[in-house]
């Protein structure tokens, strides 16, 4: 852990400088020097932004709607975040692990489900069943003792499960 500590102070000080420090410097930086060295030297733009508090409100209730929407359809409405997460995923094994570890999940509980219904109706099992559960407890097994954070058999099924 004690290897780790500086890594982690750096990432919270750029997150705290990028975020919050940054941001807020920029934003002022922006606003000031956008309405000191450009507005206040153009006669048509000083009509409509008469003063500098004019040209904060303004961006206030008209630059952050619109920034708010751009957002929005960054998330929401573009490919640009799915290529982003796509990133992520492909640098971050923690995050594939996630998403392996739900999709392994998701497969053990349908055989669960399937054993659970037999057994509540008190039906017999079919040697197929049994051994499609075998088969599920088999393939996660082996595929369990096989990765490690920092192989490639999380992306490896990533990939595989995309094809399918």
């Amino acid at each position: 852990m004690k290897k780790k500590t500086p890594f982690r102070a750096w990432f919270f000080f750029r997150q705290g400088w990028s975020l919050y420090f940054a941001f807020i410097l920029a934003a002022i930086n922006t606003l000031t020097v956008t309405y000191f060295l450009a507005i206040e030297n153009y006669p048509s733009l000083k009509q409509i932004f008469p003063t500098f508090e004019a040209y904060i409100m303004t961006m206030v209730f008209v630059g952050i709607p619109t920034l708010v929407f751009i957002g929005y359809v960054h998330y929401r409405r573009s490919p640009a975040y799915t290529a982003e997460v796509g990133v992520t995923w492909t640098s971050n094994p923690y995050q594939a692990r996630n998403l392996i570890n739900g999709e392994l999940n998701l497969r053990l509980n349908q055989a669960l489900l399937k054993t659970i219904v037999k057994l509540s109706q008190n039906e017999k099992f079919e040697s197929h069943e049994i051994e499609e559960i075998i088969n599920v407890q088999k393939e996660i097994e082996k595929y369990n003792a096989a990765r490690t954070l920092w192989n490639k058999k999380d992306f490896d099924f990533i990939h595989k499960l995309e094809k399918s």
